[in-house]
C-alpha cells in the first residue's frame, strides 16, 4: 500500500529546513566573539557573510571519494541504513531494519483466507477471526545511479537504481473452525504462520546535503515485486531519513 506522498514531501522538506536552520544557528554561537577578542584581533574589519561561508558536505567534493554514510530511515521500512559513495555517480545502500506491518493488514488477511488450507490443515469450516504480527524483518539492498540537480536547488542530487529485498514475517491468525456435524460444535484456534521472501525492488529518490554539518537527508520510494512466496505481488514502499557521511 502506498504512503501517503504529501506527509513524505511536507515531512522531508520540514526535515530540511530544520536541520539547516540548527546548523546555521550552531555555527553563529560557537563562533560569537567577546567585545575584548573582537578589539584585540581586529575583528570589526569586513567579514565574509555567513551564507557565503556555508560548506557543502563532503559527498559533493568530486576530488575526495570514497565516502561512507551511516543512519536510518523511517517509513516502510524504519531501519538502520548504510551508504557507500565509491565514486560521483555511484552508489551502493543496504537497509536493515522492520517493515511497517500495519501496512500491510489486508494483505495478510487476504494471505490467510487464500491459503487457510495450508495455515490450517486437516480442519473444517475454517472462519478467519483477526491476526497480530508477531515478528516482521526486511534487508534490503541497492546499486543507486546519482547526478545533480544544482538547476532546481544547490546540494540536490537525484538518483536512481535496482535492488533486491529479503523479508521474514510470522503472523499470528486466530480463527473458528468446524469439525463436527452440529454448528454448536465451532472451536477457537491459534497458529503462527512463518513465511520468508524476496523480490526484485526498483526505487527512485532525492538527497540534499547543503549543510554546515557532514549530514545527507534523504527520500525515496521503491517498488518492490515479489518473486518467490506470492510472484507477481507488488508494493509501494518508501521513507525519508538521515545519514552521517564520513
Amino acid at each position: 500500500m502506498p504512503l501517503p506522498k504529501i506527509y513524505i514531501v511536507s515531512t522531508f522538506l520540514l526535515l530540511c529546513l530544520t536541520l539547516q536552520a540548527w546548523g546555521q544557528g550552531f555555527n553563529k554561537s560557537f563562533h560569537t566573539k567577546s567585545p575584548l577578542t573582537k578589539n584585540r584581533y581586529n575583528y570589526r574589519a569586513s567579514q565574509v557573510g555567513h551564507k557565503k561561508a556555508k560548506t557543502i558536505c563532503p559527498i559533493f567534493e568530486n576530488s575526495k571519494y570514497p565516502y561512507q554514510g551511516l543512519g536510518f530511515k523511517m517509513g516502510d521500512p524504519f531501519a538502520f541504513t548504510y551508504k557507500f559513495y565509491p565514486r560521483k555517480h555511484l552508489a551502493f545502500v543496504a537497509d536493515v531494519g522492520r517493515p511497517a506491518s500495519g501496512l500491510y493488514s489486508t494483505y495478510f488477511r487476504e494471505q490467510f483466507l487464500e491459503k487457510r488450507a495450508e495455515i490450517a490443515p486437516n480442519l473444517s469450516n475454517v472462519e478467519y477471526s483477526s491476526h497480530r504480527v508477531k515478528s516482521d524483518f526486511i534487508v534490503e539492498t541497492r546499486a543507486l545511479y546519482q547526478f545533480d540537480a544544482t538547476i532546481v536547488s544547490k546540494g540536490l542530487q537525484v538518483y536512481t537504481g535496482i535492488g533486491w529485498e529479503f523479508r521474514t514475517t510470522k503472523v499470528d491468525y486466530d480463527f473458528n473452525f468446524n469439525n463436527g456435524p452440529n454448528p454448536e460444535d465451532g472451536e477457537f484456534a491459534r497458529v503462527t504462520n512463518s513465511r520468508s521472501t524476496q523480490g526484485i525492488q526498483a526505487v527512485v529518490g532525492i538527497e540534499y546535503a547543503y549543510f554546515q554539518l557532514p549530514i545527507s537527508a534523504f527520500m525515496e520510494m521503491e517498488y518492490y515485486v515479489d518473486v518467490m512466496l506470492d510472484p507477481g505481488q507488488n508494493f509501494l514502499q518508501g521513507g525519508i531519513g538521515l545519514r552521517y557521511v564520513f
